[in-house]
């Protein structure tokens, strides 16, 4: 069993270092990359167009909006729906005619316009299937673990006793007395 004392690098240098290896990995050239303001980073498309995946990146960052959260970490979402179409043709016409009937200007328009357009087709098939796409990729990446503070599972890294169960530096210390009465 290793003891954690003998590891050198603890999550926050582990997670930087893995966010820092994945923009690497998903960084080049892409017009998706304009409408972003962090870090370099861009997506090959296969089955769609660029303007079709910036359109999907707007509404994927309207479904799930989070202040801070790396573009990158939307942009995978982007990438996962482009691979889902780049085999099938009736999916990439599904996909894209759901991305044409929000219009050309969804991806540039004022959040609150993209908030009532999306309301407007939410029980559509288009909809539900981009926002289950969106939670089932844009929640488990390193980048997404990095910014929610997610260590992932402990039972491989020997559980949770030595790995922050009693690390609440986020709360206020409360006094004892606070609690009430202990049971005796």
């Amino acid at each position: 069993m290793i003891n954690e004392k003998q590891i050198p690098l603890d999550r926050r240098r582990f997670m930087q270092a893995a966010t820092g290896v994945l923009t690497g990995v998903i960084a080049g050239l892409s017009p998706l990359a304009a409408l972003v303001p962090s870090r370099a980073w861009a997506i090959e498309l296969h089955g769609l167009n660029d303007t079709q995946g910036a359109t999907l990146l707007a509404m994927i960052q309207t479904i799930a909006p989070h202040d801070g959260l790396d573009p990158a970490a939307y942009a995978l979402v982007v990438a996962a729906l482009d691979k889902d179409v780049a085999g099938s043709a009736a999916a990439k016409a599904d996909l894209s005619a759901g991305v044409a009937s929000l219009g050309a200007e969804f991806a540039a328009a004022a959040e609150a316009v993209r908030v009532e357009k999306l309301r407007s087709i939410e029980p559509s098939a288009f909809f539900q299937s981009v926002r289950m796409k969106t939670l089932l990729v844009l929640y488990n990446n390193p980048i997404a673990f990095a910014h929610f503070g997610y260590e992932g599972e402990a039972f491989s890294k020997g559980g949770y006793l030595f790995r922050g169960f009693n690390d609440l530096k986020w709360l206020p210390d409360v006094p004892l007395e606070a609690s009430g009465p202990m049971p005796g």
